[in-house]
């Protein structure tokens, strides 16, 4: 199983990305998908998380501005960001609760490799 993460650039203040990871591979089904950052010379954090029936939750530095959604029959999930600040300059990692065939024991969490977003002020 791979997660591959794409999407990221640079763009000004006031602008918009939309971030994409896509799941191959062995995959038999997908639970939560989420979204985590990590600036320079800082811990990674939570941003963002789906669950499987599309319940979604955001940490509060970005909740009103990015949106998370997903695509159960491509295995990929989403993180449009609108309104980006140049706090929000960050490498970001996509996550994925992803079990490769029908028996339990086959669940794991897998991450990206991570896409960079700069936002310029």
């Amino acid at each position: 199983v791979q997660l591959q993460a794409s999407g990221g650039g640079l763009v000004q203040a006031g602008g918009s990305l939309r971030l994409s990871c896509t799941a191959s591979g062995m995959v038999y089904s997908i639970n939560d998908m989420g979204w985590y950052r990590q600036a320079p010379g800082k811990e990674r954090e939570f941003v963002a998380t789906i669950t499987s029936s599309g319940l979604t939750r955001y940490a509060d530095s970005v909740r009103g501005r990015f949106i998370i959604s997903r695509d159960n029959a491509k295995n990929a999930g989403y993180l449009q960001m609108d309104s980006l600040k140049p706090e929000d300059t960050a490498v970001y990692y996509c996550n994925a609760d992803i079990r490769r065939n029908i028996l339990p024991n086959s669940r794991s969490v897998y991450w990206g490799q991570g896409t960079q977003v700069t936002v310029s002020s």
